[in-house]
C-alpha cells in the first residue's frame, strides 16, 4: 500500500531531480556555446596559444568530473532521504501497533 507521505516524498524527489536535470542542461548549454564560440574564434586564426587551450581543456573535464560526482552525491542523497522516510513510516506503523 501507497501512503500519502511515500507518495510526498516520491514528488519532493522528483521535483529535486528535475531542478538539477535543469541545472545540468543549462551547464550543458553553456558549454556547447563555449565550445562552438572557440572553434570559430581556432577557425578564425585568433585563436589562443596552445598552452592556454590545453588548459581550457582541462578545466572542461574537470568540470564534468565535478558534474558526475556532483550528481553521484545527489543520487545518494536522495536515496538516503528516501531511506529515511521509509524508516519514519515502519517506525510509526510499527508505535501503532504496540
Amino acid at each position: 500500500m501507497v501512503s500519502r507521505a511515500s507518495l510526498q516524498t516520491d514528488l519532493a524527489n522528483a521535483l529535486e531531480r528535475n531542478k538539477r536535470l535543469a541545472a545540468r542542461v543549462r551547464q550543458l548549454e553553456h558549454r556547447l556555446s563555449s565550445q562552438l564560440g572557440d572553434a570559430v574564434w581556432a577557425e578564425s586564426g585568433l585563436g589562443a596559444p596552445v598552452d592556454i587551450d590545453q588548459l581550457q581543456r582541462r578545466i572542461a573535464l574537470l568540470e564534468q568530473e565535478v558534474t558526475a560526482r556532483q550528481s553521484e552525491f545527489d543520487e545518494r542523497t536522495e536515496e538516503l532521504e528516501a531511506a529515511r522516510a521509509a524508516n519514519r513510516e515502519l517506525t510509526r506503523a510499527l508505535n501503532h501497533r504496540a
